[in-house]
C-alpha cells in the first residue's frame, strides 16, 4: 500500500516535471520568434520603443533559456549534498532575471528621456510594424496563459517568473503599439515617451519578481502557509495544540516542520497515528509538500492524580495496581502495590520503589505523602499439566458450592485446574448481577477465592472470570 502510494507521487512529480520542461522549451522559440520580428520592425521604422520592446524580448530568450536550464536542473532528486534536492535552482535563475530587467530598464529609460529632452524623433510608423505588434500581443498572451497555468499546477517559482515576463511585453507591446499610432496623428514624442513607461514597467516587474526570488532564498515562508498548516493540524483529532511552524519554499515544493502536541496519556503507537494522521492530511491540502511532523507529550488539565501516577508508573516502565488517592486536608496521600522480579534482593527492590516515589514527588510536590508495597512478580514461566480428573471435579464442586452459599456469584463453569511446580492454578467462569459495580464483583471474588483455598492449601492461585448474568 505504501509503495503504491510512493510510486503515484513519483509518477506524478514526473509528469510535472516534464510539463514544466515542454512549456519552458515553447517559451524559448515564442520569446525568439517574437524578438525577430520586433527587431526588424524597429529598425525598419526607427522606433526606440518597438526597439526597446524588441531587447526587452531578448531578454525573454535569455531569461527563458536561464528557466529551461533551471527547471532541468531542479527536477534532479534529492542527494549527499542537497538534501532538500535542486528546487532553488529555479530561484537562482530568476534572481539573475531581475538583474537584466534592472539594467535594461535603466538603458531604455535613459535613451528615452534623453529624446524627450532633445525634442527630435524620426520614428516611421509603418503597417509592418503595426503588424508585428498585433502578433506579438497575441503571442504573448497565449504564452502567459500557458506559463501562469503550468506554473500554479506544479508551483514553479522560475514559470511564474516567466509568465511575468510575457505579461509584461504584453502591456510593453500594447504601449509601442499607442506610441506608433500617435507618431502616424503627428505626435513623434509619444516614442519616447512609451519608451520611458516600457522601462517602468520593466522596472516594476523587476522589483516584483526580485521581492519573491529573495524571499525564497532567505527560506521567507510563504505569505499565509504557515496559518493554513496550523489550521489544518489543528483539526486533526487528538492533537491537543500546534507549538510551532516552520515552512519554507524551495522551487516548486514546500519543506517545512511541525510540532504537535498531543495528550501524554496516550501509548506510542496511538501518538505515531496522530502523527500520519496530519502528515496525510497535510499532503492532502499541500501536494508535494514535505512537512516533518513532530509530537510532544503534553500534560492536559483534566488529568486526574491516578492518570498521572500511573503515567509516572509507565515511563519508569514499572509495574503498579491497587492504586490509592487520598486526600488528607489539603495534603495528598498515594499509597500503591509496586510488583518487582521476585528473585529481587530487598535492597535493590527499596532503591526501585524509592526511585519511584521520588517521581511522583516530582510531579505532584514534595509534600504528597507516598507508600508502596512491593509485590514479587513471577517473570519466568510456569510448566502447567492438566490436574487429575477427580482433584478437578473436587475443586469445581467446592466453587460452586461456595458462591451459592456466599453471595451473588453464580453458574460457575469452564473449570481448568492446572498443576505447577508452585502448586495448582484454578481458572473458572462465572456469572453475576450486571448491575453490580466492579469494585463490588471484585470482592466477591477475591472472597470466594479465600474461602477455597481454605480447603485446598496446594492452590496457588484462583483465577476468576466474571461475565454479566443472562437475562
Amino acid at each position: 500500500m505504501v509503495g503504491d502510494v510512493l510510486s503515484l507521487k513519483s509518477q506524478a512529480a514526473h509528469d510535472a516535471a516534464q510539463a514544466k520542461e515542454r512549456v519552458a522549451l515553447g517559451s524559448i522559440v515564442a520569446s525568439a520568434l517574437i524578438t525577430l520580428a520586433k527587431g526588424a520592425a524597429g529598425l525598419a521604422t526607427g522606433s526606440l520603443a518597438l526597439i526597446s520592446d524588441a531587447a526587452h524580448s531578448l531578454l525573454d530568450v535569455a531569461a527563458t533559456t536561464m528557466t529551461w536550464f533551471a527547471v532541468r536542473a531542479a527536477n534532479q532528486p534529492a542527494d549527499e549534498k542537497h538534501h532538500y534536492g535542486h528546487g532553488k535552482f529555479e530561484s537562482l535563475a530568476a534572481l539573475v532575471e531581475t538583474a537584466f530587467l534592472f539594467l535594461l530598464s535603466g538603458a531604455v529609460a535613459f535613451e528615452g528621456v534623453r529624446r524627450l529632452l532633445a525634442g527630435a524623433s524620426d520614428v516611421e510608423a509603418s503597417w509592418i510594424a503595426a503588424g508585428v505588434l498585433v502578433a506579438a500581443i497575441v503571442v504573448d498572451a497565449w504564452r502567459w496563459r500557458q506559463l501562469k497555468r503550468v506554473a500554479r499546477e506544479t508551483g514553479s517559482e522560475a514559470l511564474e517568473a516567466d509568465a511575468l515576463h510575457f505579461s509584461s511585453d504584453l502591456v510593453n507591446s500594447v504601449l509601442v503599439l499607442a506610441a506608433l499610432g500617435a507618431a502616424a496623428l503627428g505626435y513623434p514624442q509619444a516614442d519616447a515617451l512609451a519608451a520611458v513607461l516600457v522601462a517602468l514597467f520593466i522596472a516594476v516587474a523587476g522589483f516584483r519578481l526580485a521581492r519573491r526570488t529573495i524571499g525564497t532564498l532567505l527560506d521567507a515562508a510563504p505569505e499565509g502557509l504557515a496559518e493554513r498548516v496550523r489550521a489544518e493540524a489543528e483539526q486533526v483529532a487528538g492533537v491537543v495544540s500546534v507549538e510551532r511552524v516552520r515552512v519554507r519554499p524551495a522551487g516548486g515544493q514546500v519543506f517545512g516542520e511541525l510540532l504537535v502536541r498531543v495528550s501524554r496519556a496516550l501509548p506510542l503507537e496511538n501518538v505515531v497515528a496522530i502523527k500520519r494522521k496530519v502528515g496525510r492530511a497535510l499532503e492532502r491540502e499541500f501536494p508535494g509538500s514535505e512537512i516533518t511532523v513532530t509530537a510532544e507529550p503534553a500534560a492536559l488539565d483534566d488529568e486526574t492524580i491516578l492518570e498521572r501516577v500511573m503515567l509516572i508508573a509507565a515511563r519508569r516502565r514499572v509495574l503498579i495496581h491497587h492504586v490509592m488517592v487520598q486526600d488528607l486536608g489539603g495534603r495528598l496521600g498515594i499509597s500503591l502495590d509496586l510488583e518487582v522480579d521476585g528473585r529481587m534482593s530487598l535492597k535493590a527492590a527499596h532503591r526501585e520503589a524509592d526511585r519511584l516515589e521520588e517521581a511522583i514527588r516530582a510531579e505532584l510536590g514534595p509534600d504528597v505523602e507516598v507508600d508502596t508495597h512491593i509485590e514479587p512478580l513471577r517473570v519466568s514461566h510456569l510448566e502447567g499439566v492438566d490436574e487429575a480428573a477427580v482433584v478437578a471435579a473436587r475443586i469445581a464442586r467446592d466453587l460452586a458450592e461456595i458462591a451459592e452459599r456466599s453471595g451473588p456469584i453464580r453458574d460457575v463453569h469452564s473449570v481448568r485446574v492446572r498443576r505447577t511446580e508452585d502448586g495448582l492454578v484454578v481458572n473458572y467462569h462465572c456469572r453475576v448481577d450486571p448491575a453490580l459495580t466492579v469494585a463490588a464483583v471484585h470482592d466477591h471474588v477475591d472472597e470466594l477465592e479465600r474461602r477455597v483455598r481454605l480447603g485446598h492449601p496446594d492452590i496457588l492461585r484462583v483465577i476468576g472470570h466474571a461475565e454479566p448474568m443472562k437475562a
